[in-house]
Formats: C-alpha cells, sequence, structure tokens
C-alpha cells in the first residue's frame, strides 16, 4: 500500500467530492492555500513505509506565500511564522541546535516526519475556514492508517485539533507527545518544555530505527 493508492481512492468517496466542491466554489471567491499541487505535498515528501514520526498541526497558514503544504512549514525566502519560531525555540533548548534563519522543514519531511495537519486547506486571512467540509475524515483515516502500522512510530499532536485525533492512535507500540499549540496565544500554556525532539529520537533509538536529524542548520 502506498499513499498515493489510499489516497486515490478516497478521492472517489462522497466526502471528498464535497471538499472538491467546496474548493472548486471558493477558489472563485479566494485564495485559497496551499497551492493545489501542494496540497498532498507532505505524503509526496514522506512515503507510508517511511513514516517514524507524525507532527500533527491543524491547518495551513493562511497569509499569503506562506502554506507550502507541509504542516508548520514555510518556503525559504518567507518570514517565519511566529508558530514556527516558537518550534524553533523549543529545538533550541530542547537539543541546543542553531535557530535556522528560514522555515523549510523539507529536510524533516525525508527524514519520516510526516508534517500533517488535520485540514489541508484554508482560505486566505480566515483560519479554520476549512473546518469541516470533510478535511477531518481524511485524515482521520490517516491517522488510522499510520496506527495499524507495525512499525513503532511517535505521533506528535499540538493543539486541541491535532489532540482530537488521540483516539485513533489505540497501538500499544506507538508513542504519543501532547502539547498546546505553539501558537503565542497557547505556547506558554504547555508547549514550552515538552522536549519533543530528544523524546523521539529517544524512543526511534529504543525501538532500533534511525534518529532523526534535527538540525537545521548547515
Amino acid at each position: 500500500m502506498n499513499w498515493e493508492k489510499i489516497i486515490n481512492e478516497e478521492l472517489s468517496k462522497e466526502y471528498f467530492k464535497n471538499i472538491l466542491n467546496v474548493l472548486n466554489n471558493d477558489l472563485k471567491k479566494y485564495n485559497i492555500f496551499p497551492k493545489n499541487e501542494d496540497i498532498f505535498r507532505a505524503f509526496k515528501l514522506t512515503k507510508l513505509d517511511n513514516v517514524k514520526c507524525v507532527i500533527l498541526g491543524q491547518d495551513p497558514y493562511h497569509g499569503l506565500n506562506q502554506a507550502d503544504g507541509l504542516a508548520f512549514s514555510v518556503r525559504k525566502g518567507t518570514p517565519l511564522p511566529p508558530s514556527l519560531k516558537n518550534i524553533f525555540k523549543e529545538l533550541n533548548s530542547d537539543l541546543g541546535y542553531e535557530i535556522p534563519n528560514n522555515g523549510d522543514l523539507t529536510k524533516w519531511a525525508k527524514q519520516g516526519v510526516l508534517l500533517l495537519n488535520t485540514i489541508l486547506t484554508v482560505r486566505e486571512g480566515n483560519p479554520n475556514s476549512h473546518q469541516n467540509i470533510g478535511w477531518e475524515i481524511f485524515t482521520d483515516y490517516i491517522i488510522s492508517i499510520l496506527n495499524h502500522t507495525s512499525r513503532p512510530i511517535c505521533f506528535i499532536l499540538w493543539g486541541n485539533n491535532a489532540k482530537t485525533k488521540q483516539k485513533f492512535i489505540t497501538n500499544k507500540n506507538h508513542l504519543v507527545l501532547t502539547g498546546a499549540h505553539p501558537s503565542p496565544l497557547s505556547s506558554y500554556r504547555g508547549f514550552f518544555g515538552g522536549k519533543y525532539f530528544s523524546k523521539v529520537n529517544e524512543f526511534l533509538k529504543d525501538t532500533n530505527q534511525s534518529i532523526v536529524d534535527w538540525n537545521l542548520v548547515d
């Protein structure tokens, strides 16, 4: 099984037809992020049989030229969003790595870190605008597929939207780490100090998997 096959099967289902209808209608009136070709980018970069960690966010960044199809990531040349700045602060506190000057998280994705949002599209300037159009059904299914893999996976759930997925992670082989969302509004209520990055690598070592090189500074 691979992501392409799974996604193609979902595309024909009624709930996904609703997603596509909403997107087609919204595109006539709004800017929608990320670009169409980037909606499933996380699945292109992180193959199903390579997933060792899942970082789950809410929905894509809603500012112009921010969302790149990977949760929390922005392409080089884009100013760091506040949530990503806080993630990098935690990374620095946890592992001592220098804070990068760009927010491109492709390196993580290529190492088996699935950077997934619970909702995969958003209208410009309107966070959560594509809540309840069907994306949650899709990402529930993705999490349940990962739950049933025999390879141990570490799930990092940041924020209340992400934490709703915890009920689908029942496999005792997996590790679930939860925290507040890294946005400035909630980061001081249980995000900082979570040591998520070192805990993932400890888990990977304990399960005889290669660790993630979280360092983004060359």
